[in-house]
């Protein structure tokens, strides 16, 4: 008898079901022609400190909501994504962004977020429009607007060290938590992955308004907006490349 797919196929990095139609991209893939609002404001520490997994803790209480409309991406094709982030710091050994919620609307996407980076990526409708001279972020789950923001078209010019100098966003530190069939833990991980070849084509800075709206399902009320700052419209280029495993906890002594 001859396998199709054989012992040593299944087990090499990079393996993904159906055996003839993977779910899951093989590192490397690029994402093209990407629009993104940065949406920044001020929120309470202890409230960070409240959804923030030990031994991380936080670097500042600045918030950053990331709106993407990814226009063409390799495997995974056009669909937006929502990022909501804060700075952390793995003491000793990393610095980087800490993603509580992410939503976005492909299922490809989810699936690659939870099963290879252990982000908590669920479903969501983010969306980017243009009205008039205003640009207006939402991202929409079981009907509701959760997340409303704004900014003005275009008006000041900027450079994204800029956003990149409020915390390392591009460094995206995530719980991966993955349990074996029979309910005991597999994986118990604090991974961390940075973005390779970005090219950021052009960069605006304006005030922003952050309007969020309660939902048990997509509970980012629970970093409440204190102040309103600046927020970001960019778009840009980039690769996403394997990541690292910083800590994990299962291998604790």
């Amino acid at each position: 008898m001859t396998w199709k797919t054989k012992r040593e196929d299944i087990i090499k990095g990079g393996f993904s079901t159906p055996l003839d139609a993977p779910m899951i991209p093989s590192f490397p893939f690029k994402f093209r022609d990407c629009k993104i609002l940065t949406l920044v404001y001020q929120t309470d520490i202890a409230a960070m400190r409240a959804i923030l997994p030990e031994p991380l803790v936080p670097t500042g209480d600045k918030v950053m909501i990331h709106i993407y409309q990814m226009n063409d991406t390799s495997w995974v094709g056009p669909y937006n994504e929502v990022n909501v982030m804060f700075g952390v710091e793995l003491p000793g050994k990393a610095v980087g962004s800490y993603s509580p919620y992410l939503y976005l609307s492909s299922d490809v996407g989810v699936t690659h977020g939870r099963e290879i980076h252990g982000q908590p990526k669920k479903y969501g409708k983010p969306k980017i429009e243009f009205r008039d001279d205003l640009i207006v972020g939402t991202m929409q789950r079981n009907g509701i607007d959760v997340i409303t923001g704004t900014m003005p078209y275009k008006q000041q010019q900027a450079d994204i060290s800029e956003l990149s100098d409020i915390f390392p966003f591009a460094t995206n530190i995530n719980l991966k938590a993955i349990d074996h069939i029979d309910g005991t833990p597999a994986i118990r991980q604090l991974t961390s992955r940075s973005l390779a070849d970005v090219n950021v084509t052009e960069c605006w800075r304006g005030p922003c308004t952050t309007h969020l709206l309660p939902n048990a399902q997509a509970p980012v009320h629970r970093l409440p907006v204190l102040k309103m700052l600046d927020g970001f419209f960019w778009a840009a280029d980039f690769t996403l490349v394997p990541g690292e495993i910083l800590h994990d906890y299962l291998e604790e002594t």
